[in-house]
């Protein structure tokens, strides 16, 4: 797990949070996450909504410069933000354990795809969750993904 851990006042805290994350989202962190609620409220998935808003939470807690590639563009990368994000709200009684499950396995459809072609350990590890989820989940994770793939915007470049 990225053992970033950016304060506040950090450059790669508010940079991603307000300007830039990466060549796959047009926008930083904030617009991004309110281009996902404006589409969960669109289509009227309700239940969506809360996790919107929190699936990035920790997002500019772990942002960090990766490779080359984000040094040349001036982009973030956010490994394992969907844990950070879940340990953030984790504990608040006023958050459903559903909307807690969709923002901690959030990206694990993706991270599947990727990780099965790049890192086979890592792709063990996160079947080993998916196997674990109930069907309904599953099918929630899938709906999920495609309004954080809306709140993506134009891909950068």
């Amino acid at each position: 797990m990225n053992k970033v851990n950016n304060s506040f006042f950090s450059r790669a805290f508010l940079e991603s949070l307000f300007f830039v994350q990466n060549k796959w989202h047009q926008h930083g962190i904030l617009i991004h996450t309110l281009r996902v609620t404006y589409y969960i409220l669109k289509t009227r998935n309700f239940k969506f909504f809360a996790a919107g808003l929190l699936h990035d939470i920790g997002k500019p807690f772990v942002a960090y410069k990766k490779d080359e590639e984000d040094i040349k563009f001036g982009e973030y990368s956010f490994t394992d933000h969907e844990e950070r994000s879940y340990n953030i709200i984790k504990n608040w009684f006023f958050i459903s354990d559903y909307t807690k499950l969709i923002v901690r396995y959030h990206y694990l459809i993706r991270d599947l795809q990727k990780s099965k072609k790049e890192d086979l350990p890592r792709y063990r590890k996160k079947k080993k969750i998916w196997d674990s989820l109930n069907p309904k989940i599953k099918k929630d994770l899938a709906k999920f993904i495609k309004f954080d793939d809306l709140g993506k915007g134009k891909k950068r470049r």
